[in-house]
């Protein structure tokens, strides 16, 4: 099982699908980094050998942001926006939907469960 970026690449899975376990790589730029070190199609992560594994280290090193720091900068902007106290800022700190989903009913991922309130109910129609 190969290591890149600190995440254990799955060895089964093809190298286009396996870049995008680490945080910060999705389709495209996996895409982007099979394209310029020349990877084959339909590689597997389990048939690279230590080259291959290094030169994709160091590729996704020097071009891209991943894991720590991707999750830091989205951490920061999300501070920022708490500190402005911007509508986004009181959504992201009342663990709302923040993009203008509505919340009377769904919203139950973000809400968490139902907490029932005392005399709130209908009785008797």
């Amino acid at each position: 099982m190969a290591r890149i970026a600190g995440v254990n690449i799955p060895s089964e899975k093809r190298i286009e699908i396996a870049l995008q376990y680490i945080h910060g790589i999705g389709p495209a730029k996996s895409a982007q980094i099979c394209s310029a070190l020349k990877l084959k199609d339909g590689l597997r992560a389990k048939d690279l050998t230590d080259e291959d594994v290094i030169k994709i280290s160091n590729y996704i090193e020097q071009n891209f942001k991943v894991e720590g720091d991707v999750r830091r900068e989205v951490a920061m902007n999300i501070k920022r926006l708490q500190d402005l106290k911007t509508y986004r800022g009181i959504r992201h700190r009342n663990r709302l939907p923040v993009r203008g989903q509505r919340t009377q009913t769904n919203a139950r991922t973000r809400k968490g469960k139902r907490v029932v309130v005392a005399g709130s109910a209908t009785k008797g129609k």
